[in-house]
């Protein structure tokens, strides 16, 4: 109107007037373009209004506007958010260290991001203000994020058994061999393989609290180990055979064991690239050559002498074994292969373990009623489940085996207890064993239904008790009776094994 106020028009008819300033605010606050109140009278509908650019954030008008679109503070923050969708997902599953190029590579990303959110000019609107602050929000929580997963305690943990693993076959595999000592020069030795399966156990136990880059950094370290641990038994196992013919049996025998020390020396190369200590080669390289090797073999004609043809089925079994663990390149890069809530052989075990669970309690309630045969039935049913070379499936597995292990020792310990019928000769030694049996028979019962934590003060008793006992069978003198001493160590090993069990029900493993 001509004196500069604003006429809206009530349902009624009446005429409010508004302060100008006051339209202005109440439109900003529902960030909507002032029209100034203009309507086309003929229909009563609003003018068409200027269409919004797509993108996370509003549309915004200032008081210079309206901007033909977003305000351009809000199309650069678009931007950043876009860029901010694509390094999320890799942030999320980043499973590597702070000394890793890609690492450095996110971390240099984020950062830049963060540099162009601080440079975008806000003109001091609570508007784009508050659209820049979420954007920083979101670049600095994913910054958070990869530093944390990067520096947790498990992941140092994992990389520290994976830099142990290196240790030992560095200098038991790939040193000699390095060194150029053929590998048929020195064995394998029993304890270089415990050694190993030692790093794989407690690979396998670091908890990651269900953290997805922990897990998948858990699960990559384990395939790795433990196909390392299948190749090192593997060759243990190869050196009991009459390996290899004298050259004089066949034609094709010079041939065959030259195949033989090259796939030798590509057994120490695996290693060294399945554990990290090679940085020339590749697995698909390897692969090539003793895919070619196989090829040459199969080309020789050996059919006239069975013992070549059996030696030469040994040595492409040997190639085989080896070529089946040059894919784990690219293990560990599904979701599926380390979270493994919906595995179908994890549920299996689970139900087994469940089946566990009821029986356990029927005996601890009633007594043993026959369930030696139902047990011995579910170790041959976990004995059947598809591991599929998955290591954490392979821990699952292995502890419902040993729950139901546990349960079998208490039932026959029970059973003999029962029909124990010492006679008045018996000597003291020996029943000194018994009564700890008895008494650990007690205490295992205890352990079968105990839920606790470490931290209980029943879990505590419970151990203080258990490390009675092995005590009181340490006191015990045999007196040079072998019967004696065969029962006492039996009973401390089953002692040790009760304690055992008690600290895998403890140790709050998830898969």
């Amino acid at each position: 109107c001509a004196d500069g106020t604003h006429h809206t028009y009530c349902c009624c008819g009446t005429v409010n007037t508004v302060e100008p300033l006051l339209i202005v605010a109440v439109a900003r606050l529902f960030r909507k373009p002032f029209d100034g109140g203009k309507r086309t009278m003929d229909h009563g509908s609003q003018q068409p209004q200027t269409p919004q650019t797509p993108g996370p954030f509003p549309g915004y008008t200032g008081p210079q506007g309206p901007y033909p679109g977003q305000h351009p503070a809000l199309l650069r923050l678009d931007e950043v958010q876009r860029e901010i969708a694509t390094l999320g997902p890799q942030v999320c599953s980043y499973s590597g260290l702070q000394s890793d190029r890609e690492y450095k590579r996110l971390e240099r990303e984020l950062t830049r991001l963060l540099l162009e959110v601080d440079k975008v000019e806000t003109e001091g609107r609570p508007e784009l203000q508050q659209a820049r602050k979420r954007a920083a929000g979101e670049v600095e929580g994913l910054l958070r994020y990869l530093e944390g997963n990067a520096t947790h305690p498990s992941r140092l943990a994992i990389e520290e058994l994976t830099q142990e693993a290196q240790s030992l076959l560095n200098e038991g595999v790939v040193g000699p061999f390095r060194q150029g000592q053929a590998q048929d020069a020195f064995e394998i030795s029993e304890e270089l393989v415990e050694a190993v399966q030692d790093v794989s156990m407690r690979l396998a136990q670091v908890k990651t609290g269900g953290n997805v880059p922990l897990r998948k950094a858990r699960y990559k370290a384990l395939t790795r180990v433990c196909a390392v641990q299948e190749i090192l038994e593997g060759r243990v196992r190869t050196h009991m055979l009459a390996l290899p013919l004298s050259d004089d049996t066949h034609e094709a025998v010079q041939r065959i064991n030259q195949v033989m020390a090259q796939v030798s020396g590509a057994r120490c190369q695996e290693v060294a690239l399945l554990i990290g200590l090679s940085g020339r080669d590749s697995c698909a390289h390897l692969a090539r050559i003793l895919t070619e090797l196989l090829v040459e073999l199969d080309a020789l004609d050996v059919s006239s002498n069975s013992a070549v043809r059996n030696y030469r089925k040994q040595v492409v079994e040997e190639i085989n074994g080896l070529l089946k663990h040059l894919d784990l390149e690219g293990e560990g890069e599904e979701t599926h292969r380390y979270d493994l809530a919906q595995n179908d052989s994890i549920r299996e075990i689970e139900a087994i373990r469940g089946h566990v669970s009821v029986l356990r309690e029927e005996v601890l309630r009633h007594g043993a009623a026959g369930q030696g045969t139902e047990l011995q039935g579910l170790l041959t049913h976990l004995d059947q489940v598809d591991t599929g070379r998955n290591p954490c499936i392979r821990e699952a597995r292995r502890r419902a085996v040993l729950e139901v292990q546990a349960l079998i020792t208490f039932l026959d310990l029970w059973e003999a207890l029962g029909r124990r019928n010492p006679g008045p000769d018996e000597p003291p030694p020996h029943v000194a064993v018994w009564r700890v049996l008895a008494s650990l028979c007690n205490l295992q019962a205890q352990v079968l239904g105990f839920d606790g934590k470490r931290a209980d003060k029943s879990y505590m008793v419970l151990e203080e008790l258990l490390t009675k006992q092995l005590l009181a069978l340490d006191a015990v003198d045999p007196q040079g009776d072998q019967g004696t001493k065969i029962a006492r160590k039996q009973a401390v090993k089953h002692a040790q094994n009760i304690l055992s069990y008690l600290d895998m029900k403890t140790d709050e493993w998830e898969y």
